[in-house]
């Protein structure tokens, strides 16, 4: 997984409005896939799970950004970057290992916003609001408000 200094970034978040800004996008687009692509190394993700996670990009975008040719990120694609590494930290912080950090995100889970699925399921077979979803639950495990 990713150091816990980079997780720790996570928390110094632009203000919305700056997201829309292209010059802005264009400076952090770069640096947020890159630490997307690690923690999607980390947590083996599939290309199709990645590619969700992104907000449904077409596998050449993808290939592109895997091969450094990133230009200026939409602010859904930052925002989803942000509340995918948030759940990241957040799991970071829960358990006392990555195993158990891996276990408990891809495993089948009963509580009402899982339905059964794990929560990776959940955030990639959903929408925006199904990342959210995993990032309040685990805010709210976390004790945060």
């Amino acid at each position: 997984m990713l150091a816990a200094t980079e997780a720790a970034a996570v928390d110094e978040r632009l203000p919305l409005e700056a997201l829309r800004d292209r010059a802005v996008a264009r400076e952090i687009s770069p640096a947020a896939v890159r630490l997307f692509l690690r923690l999607a190394d980390a947590w083996d993700l599939t290309v199709d799970q990645r590619r969700a996670l992104l907000g449904g990009i077409s596998r050449p975008t993808y290939f592109n950004w895997q091969r450094g040719k990133v230009g200026a990120l939409s602010r859904d694609q930052l925002e989803r970057i942000s509340l995918v590494l948030g759940i990241h930290k957040g799991l970071r912080l829960l358990f006392a290992d990555e195993a158990g950090a891996q276990r408990w995100f891809t495993g089948p889970n009963t509580d009402i916003p899982f339905g059964g699925r794990s929560p990776l399921e959940r955030m990639t077979h959903g929408g925006m609001d199904d990342l959210y979803a995993v990032r309040r639950y685990i805010d709210a495990w976390r004790g945060m408000k």
